[in-house]
């Protein structure tokens, strides 16, 4: 399995967010056939009362030259992983984690944000050099 260039830069930003990874890549099966690998499953406790809080990341770096391109491949795949967490682990919350330049002009060009509205896509931006979330949507 070939891992995005920034995979341990947003294991380490999850864990300084104070994440713990459980899964390294999360894979999910459907029969002999179907195999889905997410990149990274973690937890954390919210509170006593509330428990744990769970999510699931693919990681994306958007290191091509075409950033329209790259972001309709992680769409799709966002979509299926989706689907997937939806049927086998209900209680994880997919991320599509960007780097912070990608999110900061790409990510809110009005298509996209129109596009990551309708199809309810939650981002998780991180920074490559400190290695560091800077952004996360949380319902």
């Amino acid at each position: 399995m070939a891992r995005d260039l920034y995979h341990e830069t947003v294991r380490k930003a999850l864990e300084k967010d104070g994440w713990t990874i459980i899964a390294d890549p999360l894979e999910l099966r459907f029969g002999l056939e179907t195999r889905y690998l997410i990149d990274l499953a973690a937890e954390r406790l919210i509170t006593a009362e509330r428990g744990m809080e769970k999510i699931a990341v693919e990681v994306k770096s958007f290191l091509e030259v075409s950033k329209t391109h790259e972001f309709h491949s992680a769409l799709g795949q966002y979509l299926n992983y989706r689907v997937a967490l939806g049927l086998k682990m209900s209680e994880y919350k997919l991320y599509l984690a960007v780097p912070e330049d990608v999110y900061l002009d790409f990510m809110k060009r009005e298509v996209v944000q129109i596009t990551l509205k309708t199809y309810q896509v939650h981002i998780l931006a991180y920074n490559p050099l400190t290695e560091e979330l800077i952004y996360a949507e949380h319902d």
